[in-house]
């Protein structure tokens, strides 16, 4: 049994697995909490970050859990802990082409998987890694693909990312979407730069992403309100589609071409609004 597609998001905020009194607050402010026992933890602190996990239940359905990277010590320490929980999504650090599995939980049935392609055998692996059924997501991560690769920056100095990280965002974007699966993009680490994070947002929104991970929880409201549709957005969106309701093929609208494409995008448009568009895509076929 293949777990369920992802359908979290926009904002999905981290927490550090050792601070169970940020839990509660983390997720209320967000879609969704990752729990991290990775990175967010210290190594000393792993074991207790365990255990708050276990002893501090959020709801499952919008709780990720950070592990360690596969073939670690800590990896199959933090699977043992998380046998006693609810939690079935797990995010699955430095992903790549020696992932092998799935992960499954007590009852033999796997954990839905967000592969996160942080490193540059990550993004070389992310179609394989789309291609797994355990697989629901792929997320990307600038700061560690650039340490795998010996450099010491992801972005310039106006914050704009580098060429390598434009690169590889792009590639995992694609290998998601060519697998069917959603897209995670990266966290916006100058908490200072709203700016930048809701241009980034609203570049992510427009090009397919399904959700950005956040650290901070202002971060939240912004990339929310980047991902969420302006009224303007919707009524173009209904327009679009009105208009092609009785077409029979490409037409012209208020000077614009309007086909097979045009017609997906003003779905996509009003799905992210929260509109059910599927009746009328049924229609279309």
């Amino acid at each position: 049994m293949n777990p369920v597609p992802f359908s979290l998001g926009p904002a999905l905020l981290f927490c550090p697995a050792d601070r169970p009194d940020r839990f509660a607050k983390a997720l209320d402010r967000a879609d969704a909490v990752v729990l991290d026992l990775e990175d967010g933890v210290a190594p000393d602190a792993k074991e207790s970050a365990r255990r708050a996990v276990v002893d501090t239940p959020l709801d499952p359905a919008r709780t990720i859990v950070r592990v360690n990277p596969a073939g670690t010590p800590e990896h199959a320490a933090d699977l043992a802990a998380l046998a006693g929980t609810g939690y079935r999504t797990l995010m699955l650090p430095k992903a790549d082409g020696r992932f092998v599995g799935p992960l499954v939980r007590p009852d033999g049935t796997p954990y839905a998987v967000v592969a996160l392609c942080e490193t540059a055998a990550g993004v070389v692996a992310a179609a394989a890694l789309a291609a797994r059924p355990d697989v629901v997501a792929l997320a990307w991560g600038a700061e560690d693909l650039v340490a795998s690769l010996g450099g010491t920056s992801s972005r310039r100095d106006d914050g704009r990312y580098r060429d390598v990280a434009r690169h590889a965002r792009s590639t995992v974007l694609l290998a998601a979407g060519a697998g069917g699966k959603a897209a995670i993009d990266a966290v916006h680490l100058d908490l200072g730069d709203l700016d930048g994070l809701r241009a980034e947002a609203l570049d992510a929104a427009a090009v397919g992403f399904a959700a950005s991970l956040c650290v901070h929880p202002a971060q939240v409201p912004v990339i929310r309100a980047a991902y969420a549709p302006t009224p303007d957005d919707v009524a173009a969106a209904r327009a679009v589609l009105a208009a092609g309701a009785g077409a029979g093929g490409a037409f012209a609208l208020d000077g614009r071409m309007v086909d097979g494409p045009v017609l997906a995008q003003a779905h996509a448009v009003l799905r992210r609004a929260g509109v059910d568009t599927r009746h009328d895509e049924e229609v279309r076929r």
